[in-house]
C-alpha cells in the first residue's frame, strides 16, 4: 500500500496533528508515505519526518480542478494506492477520484459536530460517500451517525494517538508564576467553550489569585476571539488569563504547566487528551466524546459535566490544594494513554483494516 493523508492546512490543531501522525507513523512501515496540505502550510509541516513525501497544492476555491489535476498526477507519479483525507478534505479527494478512479478514499472524520453540520453539506458528504472505500471515526457516535447516514459499509472506530515531541525547540515562556499554572491546548472556536473556562477562572481568581490560566491555540481573530477578549476585559482577569494563539513548541509549553484542563462542549477524541497524558500532567476535563473512555473520574483525573463550572471549579481547586494528587492522577494518566492510545496498537489495527478494503 502506497498512501497519502490530506488535510486543509498544517495550522496546529487536532486533525492536522493527526495528518502528520499517520504521515509519520506509515512512513516507518509502508514503502511510500505521503502527505498533502491543499490550501495552507503551517507549523506542523517542521514535524514531518524526512521520510514523509509533501506536496502543497494551494487550493484556492471549492472547485478547483486545477489542484485536482495535480493530485491527479502526484499520485500517478509515486503509484499512491490510498488517500486517507482528514475532515473537510475530503472533497479535495473526491475530484482527484473522478479524474483518477482507481484511487481508493479512506476518509478520517474528526469532526465531533459532524451531527450537526448544515443540511447543504450534508448532502455534498452524503453524496461523496458512495466513492469512499472506507471511514475512519474518532468516536462512536461519529460511527453510529455514518453507518446510519452515509453509504459506506466500512467504519471504523480508531482512537487518537500522538508522541510526545521533545524535538521542536522550546520557545514559549508562559507567563504567571512557575508551580501555579493551568493550560488549555485548544484552538479558539465555539466547540472548545472558551467561555466555560473565564466563568472557573473567574471562581478561582478570589480563592486562588496566584494561579493563572494559559491558553495555547489558533486564534481565528473572529467575533468569538473579540468576546473571549472583551469578556476578559470586562471581568478584570487580564492578570489571570492569558492567550497565546497557536504555537508550535507545545511539549515545551505542556512541561511549563501544572494542571491541564479541557471544557469543551463536543468532542472527538482531542489530541490535547493524550499529549497531557503523556506528560504526566493533572487533568479535569468535560464528560464530552471519547472522553470518558479515557478519563476515569478520580482515578486518573476528574472528569464533570460540560456545563457545571461549579464542579469543575471544586476540582480544579482540589488538585490545586493536593500536589500528591496531581503526581498521583498524572501518573495514571500515562499509564492508560501508554496502554490504549500507543501508535503501535492504532497503527497495525489500522493497517489490517485497510488491507481488508
Amino acid at each position: 500500500m502506497r498512501i497519502v493523508q490530506i488535510i486543509d492546512s498544517l495550522e496546529i490543531g487536532g486533525a492536522e496533528k493527526m495528518a502528520v501522525n499517520y504521515a509519520n507513523a506509515l512512513s516507518e512501515r509502508l514503502e511510500f508515505s505521503g502527505l498533502v496540505a491543499t490550501r495552507a502550510e503551517g507549523n506542523l509541516k517542521s514535524q514531518l519526518n524526512s521520510s514523509v513525501s509533501y506536496l502543497f497544492l494551494k487550493k484556492t476555491k471549492t472547485l478547483d480542478f486545477v489542484a485536482a489535476f495535480r493530485l491527479r498526477n502526484y499520485c500517478k507519479t509515486n503509484r499512491v494506492t490510498h488517500l486517507q483525507p482528514h475532515s473537510s478534505s475530503y472533497f479535495t479527494a473526491l475530484l482527484t477520484k473522478l479524474i483518477y478512479p482507481t484511487i481508493k478514499i479512506v476518509w478520517h472524520d474528526h469532526n465531533g459536530l459532524s451531527e450537526f453540520i448544515s443540511t447543504q453539506k450534508s448532502l455534498v458528504l452524503k453524496l461523496a460517500s458512495f466513492f469512499f472505500s472506507g471511514i475512519i471515526v474518532v468516536n462512536f457516535k461519529l460511527k453510529n451517525w455514518a453507518e446510519k447516514e452515509l453509504n459506506c459499509s466500512q467504519v471504523v472506530y480508531l482512537p487518537n494517538f500522538t508522541l510526545a515531541d521533545a524535538s521542536v525547540k522550546g520557545e514559549t515562556v508562559l507567563k504567571g508564576t512557575a508551580g501555579k499554572r493551568i493550560l488549555c491546548l485548544a484552538n479558539l472556536r465555539d466547540q472548545k467553550n472558551h467561555f466555560f473556562l473565564l466563568e472557573v477562572a473567574e471562581k478561582l481568581k478570589l480563592t486562588q489569585p496566584d494561579w493563572t490560566f494559559h491558553l495555547v491555540g489558533k486564534d481565528f481573530k473572529d467575533a468569538y476571539s473579540q468576546q473571549l477578549s472583551d469578556f476578559i476585559v470586562q471581568k478584570r482577569l487580564q492578570d489571570s488569563v492569558f492567550i497565546y494563539g497557536s504555537r508550535n513548541d507545545v511539549s515545551a509549553i505542556i512541561s511549563q504547566s501544572d494542571i491541564a484542563i479541557l471544557t469543551s462542549k463536543s468532542e472527538g477524541l482531542p489530541v490535547a487528551l493524550i499529549e497531557y497524558g503523556l506528560h504526566k500532567k493533572p487533568v479535569v476535563t468535560t464528560n464530552v466524546g471519547e472522553i470518558p473512555l479515557i478519563i476515569k473520574d478520580g482515578e486518573n483525573g476528574f472528569i464533570t459535566g460540560a456545563q457545571d463550572e461549579t464542579a469543575f471549579y471544586e476540582k480544579v481547586n482540589q488538585l490545586i490544594n493536593q500536589p500528591e494528587l496531581r503526581v498521583q492522577l498524572g501518573d495514571a494518566l500515562y499509564q492508560t494513554i501508554k496502554a490504549h492510545h500507543s501508535e503501535e496498537g492504532v497503527i497495525e489495527q489500522y493497517l489490517n483494516w485497510v488491507k481488508s478494503l
